[in-house]
């Protein structure tokens, strides 16, 4: 078979069975298109006939190129989609399955602290519609813990009033109930009725069920959400470098922070695996040791 009918074969396999998201899709594409631009530099022949030996040269010219993470990254991809040729009697044996992934840096995940988020939403002026629409973006982010592409594609029957929860449509087709507090939905409830109407205005499609819009009335994409956030960022004066995903980091630590047990945030942020959650526990550990080096009478003598 060509490389573009097994990469196409793959792809029905990760969008139709594991049902990856876009985003998703388009690394692993870009993975083994990285693969595919190698073999043929190298005139090693095509996807089909790569060899151990090969995928152990390949592996080594990725450390010329990128950091760890990214080498971990792009032969995870490329070994996925050879564990899916096997399964399909396409291949007799995974060339990737005995290549070791680099150890990497754990880095702590990045967050900002409680009166960091508060000047954010105190720099956000709501006389505008979109305005509002800010506001609200940035405070169902850090309500939420929701990552940016989750949000965009809330609609607003996935918003239950009577209960405060709301729908989350999370990665593999995985759904998640998320709880609201009161000023959230108090937001929501207002948005909905006037402001979301007025920006709908502008849109062609005036049956639009998403819930957040941008300014043509038309459903928010992840790189709109990202400017949002950018332009809070500007208009508050904070020298911080945040993103959607920061919001994300910040609203698990602050619950942890706070007494929130780990299960609660494992579920509220939609991870598969506990141990995903468990890098928050380092964060809160260093906030620990932060409070019991300034408070501890002993810790403050020189």
């Amino acid at each position: 078979m060509s490389n573009t009918e097994l990469i196409q074969l793959f792809k029905d396999y990760i969008t139709n069975e594991r049902g990856y998201s876009e985003n998703t899709l388009s690394s692993y594409l870009n993975d083994l298109y990285s693969l595919i631009h190698f073999l043929d530099n190298e005139q090693f022949g095509d996807l089909e006939t790569v060899s151990p030996r090969t995928a152990r040269f390949y592996t080594a010219t990725l450390h010329e190129n990128y950091s760890p993470k990214s080498i971990a990254r792009k032969i995870s991809s490329v070994r996925s989609f050879y564990t899916f040729l096997s399964k399909e009697d396409i291949i007799s044996e995974n060339p990737f399955l005995d290549i070791e992934l680099p150890k990497q840096e754990k880095r702590l995940p990045k967050f900002i602290y409680p009166e960091e988020i508060e000047n954010l939403f105190n720099s956000i002026s709501t006389s505008t519609p979109l305005g509002v629409r800010n506001y609200l973006i940035l405070e169902f982010l850090y309500g939420t813990g929701v990552r940016v592409s989750e949000l965009c594609n809330v609609k607003l029957s996935d918003i239950d009033y009577f209960q405060d929860l709301v729908l989350i449509h999370g990665k593999g087709k995985k759904d998640r109930l998320v709880p609201l507090h009161k000023r959230l939905i108090d937001e929501l409830t207002d948005y909905v009725i006037t402001t979301r109407q007025d920006i709908l205005k502008h849109s062609n499609n005036k049956d639009n069920k998403h819930l957040f819009l941008n300014f043509r009335g038309s459903n928010i994409s992840a790189r709109g959400v990202r400017m949002v956030i950018n332009k809070i960022l500007v208009n508050s004066g904070e020298a911080l470098k945040i993103s959607p995903h920061t919001l994300r980091h910040t609203f698990a630590t602050h619950l942890l922070n706070n007494g929130a047990d780990l299960r609660s945030v494992q579920e509220l942020l939609g991870h598969s695996h506990l141990s995903s959650t468990q890098i928050y526990t380092k964060v809160s550990k260093e906030k620990l040791q932060e409070s019991y080096m300034k408070a501890h009478p002993r810790a403050k003598r020189k």
